[in-house]
């Protein structure tokens, strides 16, 4: 029997490495991540790898060498502030930043020596383009992302891997996509939309221990309720990331593209419905800045205050380079429509299921 090919993923552990695994099949997984994934079923190879670590690119060049992948995915930005309250902002930087610069040294150097990395895929964020503009945004738009850490560290990624192509000698795929939505999928939006106190104090446990929920809180004046919201399945984004890897066709260099569900945008206003989301008006932008600061510093969410530009005006994605890259292919990766993304996330997950020890896990998990 032919050996597989295989496939290195950093970030295996994540909620998008976990859903990549099963649509990789025909190829045996090299996995690294801080921890072991909940399930290692589908990994051939799992290494424990701290990306904030200098000594985390010699561990990558050794299972480069070792396993001979053809391609590496390189999951994303992590948001340190996610179920785990106020961030250390080093910390955060060395993961994201210098760690993703170990992971592009480590392939320019195994490349350089052996060669066999054909393709590096690179899971960015639309959070790059920043907030607020008046259009549909294309991949050329230029990365304006302001004020939330998250999003700085996927600018600042995302413009790292873009200078590095030509000494990565593979095919660089970086893939923009906008908020993921989910089963089980966590982020600020989907936060901010359950309403479940997912903050580490001690109101929060309270909160939660009544099933309380928490209200969408919009400024009173202002069309805020139509402004468009993007979203993408992580399945589809997990497809499309598979796809690229099985991929035979002549590619550039370097292909960008921006990711969002298929079909329409949905509104705020239906993505509150969806979510059955009590909404709560408060005097101007201001009024919602001090909400959600209050929340915050009261320890009652995790959704940073510095979000909030983010939520109101989260910008709109074209994507008619994505269909065209896959062609007749694209409904059967894109298989998800916002509103549907939406409606899976929300349709089978009470309030208060988050608990205590969700949140002293979470802050265990980012020490």
């Amino acid at each position: 029997m032919a050996q597989k090919p295989a496939i290195l993923i950093t970030g295996v552990s994540g909620q998008l490495g976990l859903r990549l695994l099963e649509f990789l099949p025909e190829f045996d997984v090299i996995g690294v991540d801080v921890h072991a994934p909940v399930t290692s079923a589908r990994i051939s190879v799992f290494e424990e790898v701290d990306l904030r670590e200098e000594r985390s690119c010699g561990q990558l060049l050794e299972l480069l060498r070792s396993y001979r992948p053809e391609g590496i995915a390189h999951l994303g930005v992590s948001d340190q502030s996610l179920r785990g309250g106020a961030p250390d902002r080093t910390r955060m930087w060395h993961m994201n930043v210098a760690g993703t610069g170990r992971v592009l040294e480590a392939i320019a150097e195994h490349n350089r020596m052996l060669g066999g990395v054909h393709k590096f895929v690179f899971a960015s964020s639309a959070a790059a383009y920043g907030p607020g503009s008046s259009k549909a945004v294309s991949e050329d738009a230029p990365l304006q992302a302001h004020t939330l850490p998250y999003a700085l560290d996927a600018r600042e990624t995302d413009v790292a891997v873009q200078a590095r192509v030509a000494a990565l000698k593979c095919k660089t795929y970086i893939l923009r996509p906008h908020f993921l939505a989910g089963p089980a999928v966590e982020n600020h939006l989907i936060h901010t939309l359950r309403g479940v106190p997912t903050g580490t104090g001690k109101l929060a446990d309270r909160l939660r221990r009544r099933n309380s929920r928490l209200p969408l809180v919009l400024p009173s004046r202002g069309n805020y309720l139509e402004h468009k919201l993007q979203v993408v399945h992580v399945d589809d984004l997990a497809r499309l990331i598979a796809c690229i890897f099985r991929r035979r066709q002549t590619d550039p260099q370097l292909t960008i593209m921006n990711v969002a569900g298929r079909g329409d945008p949905v509104t705020f206003q239906s993505a509150a419905r969806i979510a059955n989301c009590e909404i709560k008006r408060v005097i101007g932008r201001s009024g919602c800045r001090m909400a959600m600061r209050l929340l915050w510093n009261l320890g009652i969410s995790d959704v940073p205050p510095e979000t909030l530009a983010y939520l109101l005006e989260p910008s709109v994605l074209e994507t008619a380079r994505l269909r065209t890259f896959l062609g007749d292919d694209y409904k059967k990766v894109l298989r998800y429509t916002c509103e549907d993304a939406l409606t899976e996330t929300f349709a089978s997950e009470p309030s208060g299921t988050f608990t205590a020890k969700d949140a002293t896990d979470a802050k265990v998990a980012r020490s």
